[in-house]
């Protein structure tokens, strides 16, 4: 029977849509489902200011009445301005293994995209680059963390039959951390603090970091990620969203401040434990004992997995030795708990600075993402 496209428009729809990867890979090891709640907030214009410059629709494809796949169109606006581009962006993209279905979904979002005015076809991505992206490429064996896409091998042949090819590239690590800070890194540390006049600043928790900051890290953050893929300018509104959905639930041991001689927030690095365990005991829900689950992997004081989600440098103390600064805060702390080994975010395999960062211990690259573009 033909595949039949339906569009998303009611909320017990929506809840489909959000489901249907979690029953897809119901039977899959390594998938870490999202936060529920955090998925139905994304789509509603209430709740992410992101929507506020971005236009998008959602479908899903059905074949004898039961749901088969399912996509996402996205024009971010902000971002086709600051790029010079006028892509139309795919994301939520998941399908069985059927070439059918997977050209009838994009197919869907190429027609939205056109009528719209774009030209190009981009993703898998979200609406910002706080949202998911990449489809994964290599380390199908391992556990996702809860900040990056996981899906089954059979999805590069779809989307490479398409005539998607590569634009972007993503690697993830896995660091094995030293049981001291290194002597090097120590002297490093020790002169950026002298010749640049900055300090570590620890706070206790969000409070306090708005109490001090307001959202000045936030500034950090969008300063020092404007050069990245697919970036654009976040608005106040978005600062203050993701302010909210991420710092909140830190360990904040693991959040390390840099100040200059001004207390001006010149860099930003942290991390927290890793809850794709505890996302997958509860299936990406709160109730009734996925808030517990969640909450004793957050509160953890020995662990042996650890996600270091990110590190931004004010672009003008960049090339300075920042990062120094962080490893002689972090690596203290990550023995302190008992942690074996750090996993780190999604970063481009052009992203040298970051990496280097990281390479400079044990490690193994284990993980590969790809951003895919199409002209239409």
């Amino acid at each position: 029977m033909a595949v039949e496209i339906r569009k998303i428009g009611t909320k017990k729809e929506l809840e489909k849509f959000i489901q249907f990867a979690n029953d897809l890979y119901a039977d899959c090891p390594y998938y870490c489902p999202p936060l529920f709640f955090d998925e139905m907030n994304c789509f509603n214009a209430e709740k992410n200011p992101a929507l506020e410059v971005c236009e998008y629709q959602l479908w899903m494809a059905y074949r004898d009445g039961q749901p088969v796949g399912r996509i996402a169109g996205i024009i971010n606006r902000k971002a086709n301005e600051k790029w010079n581009t006028k892509h139309v962006r795919f994301g939520w993209f998941d399908f069985i293994d059927d070439l059918e279905v997977s050209k009838a979904l994009l197919d869907t979002v190429v027609t939205w995209g056109k009528e719209r005015g774009m030209d190009g076809l981009n993703g898998p991505v979200g609406f910002t680059d706080f949202d998911h992206e990449g489809l994964l490429l290599e380390g199908y064996e391992y556990l996702a963390v809860m900040a990056s896409l996981y899906n089954y091998p059979y999805y590069v042949k779809h989307v490479e039959a398409y005539g998607l090819t590569k634009e972007a590239d993503w690697i993830e690590l896995q660091v094995f951390p030293p049981k001291t800070v290194p002597e090097r890194i120590e002297r490093l540390a020790e002169m950026v603090k002298q010749r640049y006049h900055v300090h570590i600043v620890k706070v206790k928790n969000s409070r306090e970091l708005v109490k001090r900051f307001g959202i000045e890290y936030m500034d950090v953050i969008d300063a020092a990620y404007q050069k990245l893929y697919n970036f654009q300018p976040m608005t106040v509104k978005q600062k203050n969203y993701y302010k909210d959905m991420y710092f909140q639930f830190l360990n904040f041991d693991f959040v390390t401040l840099v100040v200059n001689e001004k207390e001006e927030l010149v860099g930003v690095g942290l991390g927290m434990p890793d809850i794709a365990p505890a996302l997958r005991k509860c299936g990406g829900k709160l109730f009734p004992l996925g808030w517990y689950y969640l909450l004793k992997a957050l509160k953890a004081k020995q662990m042996e997995s650890f996600s270091f989600l990110l590190i931004a440098v004010r672009p003008d103390y960049q090339d300075k030795g920042v990062n120094a600064l962080f490893l002689q805060d972090q690596i203290p702390l990550i023995n302190q708990y008992g942690i074996r080994k750090l996993e780190t975010t999604s970063m481009l395999e052009t992203n040298t600075k970051v990496l280097s960062f990281f390479m400079q211990f044990d490690h193994k690259q284990h993980k590969r993402h790809r951003a895919y573009i199409k002209a239409i």
